[in-house]
């Protein structure tokens, strides 16, 4: 039997035959087709949808960052050192902006001078029109966002940022420090608490058009969690009144820089720790490092006569000598090592006391050859010198002593009045402890901490107090420092002047100066330590140059911690005369 055909057309020039088996086999490729795409599409939506859902978040969806307000940084009584305001940063995508539109054109010369930006620049953020994002400026004040806000320009945009404010300025700013642009801690007790500070950002999960701007939101909203507040154990009055007594000093005398440290004597907290010259921490422009640097704790000296009660000290602990002891000094010069060590006088004949307050290099040389090099140096590394201050701030350095069985017979010598070794200001303020806390040197601490301090024993309370009555008579009259006496309060301290190191040399005609001392005397209650640098206006004595801003300080603080005054003190107007050894 012959096949059917299907005839398509009558035409004689159009007829065909077509088999019906093609035709089946067209149907049944479509069909094919179609289930091919039911089983994608169901295969994509249903069995390994994750996947491209995944794929579409890539595209599309992201992860908005809400930043955690910074906490704050307060001083003991509460005051703010820093604070974090809102700042608003803006943004623009230049494709959107319709720069041909007059109006526009007229919005834009108002951003940018609500920017404070020149035309120019403002002009050249915008210029790209193949961005789609790009900072216009970062952290603006928020009056001046919300008139940016109002303008309401299409393509420019606002992002909630914080930014941190000092009130304290340049008289705290070496011990609160500052954050970069992304509120991060890059000085000071910014950078030493940064993680409690900063806090733990939040999060929004949004949708995105193909130009980065939110359609909508998804998912929960994760909110920040704030940062901490800190509370140090500086106080702000004692602070800017000391940063201000330091600030003059090194202005009057045309002096490099200069340092001022105070601690509490019974806590061990840092009431003060002032350097000169400072900077603004919000307003950073043209900053150097000499304005950076915590000199208090970054640069360290050979501490000089600071060093001379502490090797009575030891002395006197260790039983060699007693206060009254007698000291030959004459003929004012020694010879050791082929070197000669030499007074600015000859004393003749000193008691100990009497080579403290004249500050006698011979007299503590000759005191120290009473003793071990390992009894020097077991005393000297008890009080801190050699080890790295443990006081919660970056940049402390460890100074400088060489282990006691490498000292030559002369590097004792000159470690007794402060030669060979070398330490921080701070470091020489924390060794003072010892006096003030009764033989007990004690931790220091730039957080607050009222309770009383536990120290570890150096010195008896009899050695101590031996000392301090030798500082005293250091601070006063036939002493290296009466200029560091207080009106109502008795002093005690020791004066230093010191060659600046020049290489592996001194130079000759530039020193540091400085004085460390404690009040009142029977009860200590702060320790003050005093540094200038390269004074140049014709005095460099420590008792000249950094006794009165002792002086100064003391009075001030101790009044403002309303401690009773113990005597009546006429202050000694001296302006000459005042020398000492170094």
């Amino acid at each position: 039997m012959p096949r059917r055909s299907v005839q398509y057309t009558t035409s004689p020039l159009l007829a065909s035959k077509t088999p019906v088996w093609r035709s089946k086999f067209i149907v049944a490729g479509i069909a094919l087709g179609f289930i091919v795409l039911a089983a994608r599409a169901a295969y994509v939506q249903v069995i390994d949808n994750a996947f491209f859902q995944r794929q579409g978040e890539v595209r599309f969806t992201r992860t908005l960052e809400l930043p955690a307000n910074r906490g704050r940084i307060l001083d003991r009584n509460g005051l703010l050192l820093a604070q974090s305001v809102v700042a608003p940063s803006i943004w623009a995508i230049p494709e959107d902006i319709e720069r041909d539109d007059p109006e526009v054109k007229a919005k834009l010369r108002q951003v940018a001078k609500l920017l404070g930006m020149p035309q120019k620049d403002f002009d050249k953020k915008l210029e790209d029109e193949d961005k789609t994002f790009v900072w216009v400026k970062r952290q603006v004040d928020e009056p001046i966002a919300k008139e940016i806000a109002a303008l309401n320009i299409k393509g420019i945009y606002q992002r909630k940022e914080y930014k941190r404010q000092y009130p304290e300025g340049e008289s705290a700013a070496h011990v609160v420090g500052f954050t970069n642009v992304e509120d991060n801690g890059q000085e000071g007790i910014e950078l030493a608490f940064n993680k409690e500070l900063a806090g733990k950002p939040g999060s929004r999960r949004v949708i995105k058009d193909r130009l980065g701007r939110v359609v909508e939101g998804v998912g929960e909203q994760v909110p920040p969690s704030e940062g901490k507040d800190i509370q140090l154990s500086i106080d702000s009055k004692v602070q800017f009144f000391a940063y201000q007594k330091l600030r003059d000093a090194v202005t009057f005398h045309k002096a490099k820089a200069g340092s001022v440290v105070v601690l509490d004597a019974v806590t061990g907290e840092v009431l003060a720790l002032a350097n000169y010259p400072s900077y603004v921490p919000d307003k950073r422009q043209n900053l150097t490092g000499e304005q950076l640097r915590n000199r208090a704790l970054t640069d360290v000296f050979e501490p000089g006569s600071t060093m001379k009660p502490i090797t009575v000290a030891t002395a006197l602990e260790a039983g060699r000598i007693k206060p009254q002891t007698i000291i030959e000094t004459s003929p004012g010069r020694y010879s050791l090592g082929g070197f000669t060590i030499s007074d600015t006088h000859n004393y003749g004949s000193l008691t100990v006391e009497g080579v403290i307050q004249k500050s006698s290099n011979i007299g503590a040389l000759k005191i120290s050859q009473k003793m071990t090099p390992h009894e020097m140096w077991d005393s000297y590394t008890a009080l801190g010198y050699g080890q790295k201050p443990q006081i919660q701030f970056p940049g402390a350095v460890t100074g400088r002593l060489r282990p006691w069985k490498s000292w030559k017979p002369v590097e004792q010598a000159t470690m007794a009045y402060g030669y060979g070794l070398s330490a921080s200001l701070f470091q020489m303020a924390h060794s003072y402890t010892a006096f003030a806390h009764d033989g007990d040197v004690i931790p220091a601490t730039i957080l607050k901490s009222p309770d009383p301090a536990v120290g570890v024993k150096v010195f008896s309370p009899q050695t101590a107090a031996s000392v301090r009555r030798m500082l005293q008579m250091a601070a006063g009259p036939g002493g290296t420092g009466p200029l560091a006496q207080t009106i109502g309060y008795s002093v005690g301290g020791k004066s230093g002047t010191a060659h600046k190191q020049v290489g592996r040399g001194y130079a000759s005609k530039q020193y540091r100066s400085w004085f460390t001392g404690l009040a009142p005397i029977e009860k200590p209650r702060i320790i003050v330590a005093v540094m200038i640098d390269e004074p140049s206006n014709g005095s460099y004595f420590g008792g000249i140059v950094a006794a009165p801003v002792f002086s100064e300080v003391v009075q001030q603080t101790l009044r403002m911690m309303n401690v009773a005054p113990d005597l009546a003190v006429k202050p000694l107007v001296i302006t000459k005369g005042v020398e000492e050894s170094f």
